[in-house]
């Protein structure tokens, strides 16, 4: 299923698989944005995410990695 800046959850646990080894607050909103693109689920705008969507996914993955 293909992804899109709107998919918070979804993208958040795709990251969590692509990336276990990551702590999500450790990487800054360049960075996220990159591993987003790299997801072979995305199929977005590149620039279509604003810093709030990137910090909601951030939020999530981090969410999704301790719970």
């Amino acid at each position: 299923m293909s992804r899109t800046w709107q998919d918070i959850e979804e993208i958040a646990h795709d990251l969590l698989e692509q990336y276990p080894e990551v702590d999500p607050l450790a990487v800054d909103l360049p960075q996220l944005r990159g591993m987003v693109l790299k997801l072979r689920t995305f199929r977005d705008e590149p620039d279509g995410a604003s810093a709030e969507t990137l910090e909601h996914i951030q939020a999530s993955w981090y969410e999704q990695l301790e719970g």
